[in-house]
């Protein structure tokens, strides 16, 4: 689709294709992983002060000072170490135009994040795109030789699958002289308090960028808003784009909110600490009727439904008013990422999932 209007840039692209978002119906929504549980019980007193509606007048904090004060407190890392943006969307976004507009290619896998190859075409960054194991693992060592940098979610997306700090680590090594990015945005899922994250390696490696979002771990996918960790000359670099394009991309409110929501350590423990319950809960119960279950470290599920039909099954459990996703897409059209709801919500899928197996005579529970 094209329009005389448009420049030639435009009518090439090819956007990304969120979640569906749905309207008008009350659907068991396990196909964005979102966090099923409210925010920060802070959030409604921050809510509540009427100083925040007298900030609106003015424009806000263009450094976000208070807020990066926040995260560097909780994170262990100086002020001048972090970076803020409207969700962690805006921080790749401003990332890859900083740090991975070379002549060499960009790397991250064949299976991952769809917005990167986005982001690729958005500011004409060639990019290479090495192959998941079989089991969706990364191999690491496929990331070594001349390129403009690497990003991996770790977590990975679809998959759930973690590296490993030695692995983090190895790839850091591979790539001495470009910044390799750690999309960390379901991190909050994988262990203790995060035990995985890269954010212990920043010291040590100039080229480390970790970015990390409110919107799955803080239940704030509403609000926008997401931050990156690294030395001080990789956050110059960020805020150098940033006020380039927008100087003023967190809005006083969010500032505000996200604030009080990072100094609720308790809240995020427990909200993650029940998510992740649920998760070993379902991979075991989807594993006992067939279903083949990627061992995950996030807040989703990626699962191959035995003998039948993924899409099919999509389609079925769409019928019955619970979202999940499918990716019609080579080594992914045979299964679907299920984002961990309440247990009630789940209970309802492994229900639903139960009976279409029934209908369609293919039930093979162990």
């Amino acid at each position: 689709m094209s329009n005389p209007f448009w420049s030639p840039a435009l009518a090439g692209l090819e956007p990304y294709v969120p979640g569906e978002q749905p309207r008008g119906r009350k659907l068991i929504k396990l196909n964005t992983n979102e966090n099923p549980y409210p925010p920060s019980p802070r959030i409604r007193e921050a809510l509540a002060d009427p100083a925040l509606v007298q900030a609106l007048r003015r424009y806000p904090d263009p450094e976000s000072a208070d807020l990066c004060a926040a995260i560097a407190t909780q994170y262990g890392v100086e002020s001048d170490q972090v970076f803020v943006g409207n969700g962690s969307d805006e921080v790749l976004a401003h990332s890859f135009y900083s740090f991975f507009r070379h002549d060499e290619p960009l790397l991250f896998p064949d299976i991952t994040y769809s917005f990167y190859p986005v982001y690729c075409q958005l500011y004409g960054i060639d990019y290479r795109t090495p192959a998941l194991r079989d089991d969706f693992s990364i191999a690491v060592e496929d990331y070594a030789g001349p390129a403009a940098g690497a990003i991996l979610p770790n977590p990975n997306a679809p998959s759930g699958r973690c590296l490993s700090l030695d692995e983090i680590e190895k790839l850091l090594q591979l790539q001495p002289e470009r910044v390799v990015a750690i999309d960390e945005a379901y991190i909050a899922f994988s262990g203790e308090r995060g035990g995985d994250s890269a954010i212990s390696l920043i010291d040590r490696y100039p080229n480390l960028l970790v970015i990390q979002t409110l919107s799955k771990s803080h239940a704030l996918a509403g609000l926008r808003l997401g931050f990156a960790l690294g030395q001080k000359h990789l956050i110059e670099g960020l805020n150098r784009t940033k006020n380039s394009f927008n100087s003023y991309p967190i809005d006083s409110v969010a500032q505000r909110l996200a604030v009080a929501a990072i100094g609720d350590g308790g809240h995020l423990a427990e909200s993650c600490n029940r998510v992740v319950a649920t998760r070993e809960r379902v991979a075991a119960a989807l594993a006992e009727l067939d279903f083949e279950v990627v061992p995950s470290r996030a807040n989703f599920l990626l699962a191959s439904p035995g003998t039948m039909d993924a899409e099919a099954l999509y389609l079925a459990l769409r019928e019955r008013d619970i979202l999940v996703r499918h990716f019609n897409k080579p080594r992914l059209a045979g299964y679907l990422r299920i984002s961990i709801g309440t247990d009630e919500e789940m209970d309802q899928l492994l229900a639903a999932v139960r009976e279409i197996q029934t209908a369609q005579g293919t039930s093979q529970t162990r």
